[in-house]
């Protein structure tokens, strides 16, 4: 299967980058005088992807106004851009992915959190035979979350409490594919992905692979200086 659409999430406030995110969405943070989302699009540009949903909620306004040259460029300009609107209040990662059910037509998509950085190659999203329903890309424990969250045994993620001595603790990077069905019969409003995740490892549902290349999590002003003091592309 060929995955040709992603969902970058963009809605967050950034509270931990404050006072910088109270006047810029953290989607627009500059990484080597790149905002982060630009970061996400040239990678899925490259990837192959052809369809991305952006969900706007804090100071989501600005977002389309800093990507309109941007999308103009050679490296974009291929690239179809769709805004979801989230109405005053956070939805969540799950409530504003219910909230922008309809763009997916019901096919699968990739979903990346604006927030991380990574060398991980995004092809791997795009050309992904999915088993059930969804995938994640999961890391080594970073030292702010060193308890982790989920596991794998084989390629299937199962849950903390299913660890055996052969496996151990990883995180949830931020980047996976998930598939419509996960969210059409959730109510729309505030809704968190996690509870959604466990009951698709409940029920078997979900498949996961390790990557031990460069991630982080930008979401302290240490962390974003660590990210802008590398090259990432």
């Amino acid at each position: 299967m060929t995955i040709h659409q992603a969902m970058v999430l963009a809605a967050g406030r950034g509270e931990r980058l404050k006072p910088l995110t109270d006047r810029l969405p953290k989607p627009l943070v500059p990484v080597n005088e790149k905002p982060l989302l630009v970061h996400h699009l040239q990678k899925l540009a490259t990837a192959g992807f052809d369809r991305v949903v952006i969900n706007l909620g804090w100071l989501g306004e600005q977002i389309p106004m800093a990507l309109a040259d941007w999308l103009k460029t050679p490296a974009l300009s291929a690239l179809e851009v769709v805004y979801s609107q989230e109405p005053p209040g956070a939805l969540e990662t799950a409530g504003g992915i219910r909230h922008a059910l309809a763009c997916f037509e019901g096919q699968p998509f990739a979903l990346i959190s604006a927030d991380v950085m990574s060398d991980f190659d995004y092809r791997g999203l795009r050309d992904r035979s999915l088993f059930g329903m969804g995938h994640l890309v999961l890391v080594d424990n970073p030292s702010h979350h060193p308890t982790g969250d989920f596991s794998l045994r084989g390629d299937q993620v199962v849950g903390l409490d299913a660890q055996s001595p052969h496996t151990q603790a990883l995180t949830y990077s931020g980047l996976g594919v998930l598939t419509p069905a996960l969210f059409a019969s959730l109510p729309p409003g505030r809704r968190r992905l996690r509870p959604i995740l466990d009951q698709a490892i409940a029920n078997h549902a979900l498949s996961g692979q390790h990557f031990t290349g460069r991630w982080l999590d930008i979401g302290t002003p240490q962390r974003l200086s660590s990210a802008q003091s590398q090259i990432w592309d």
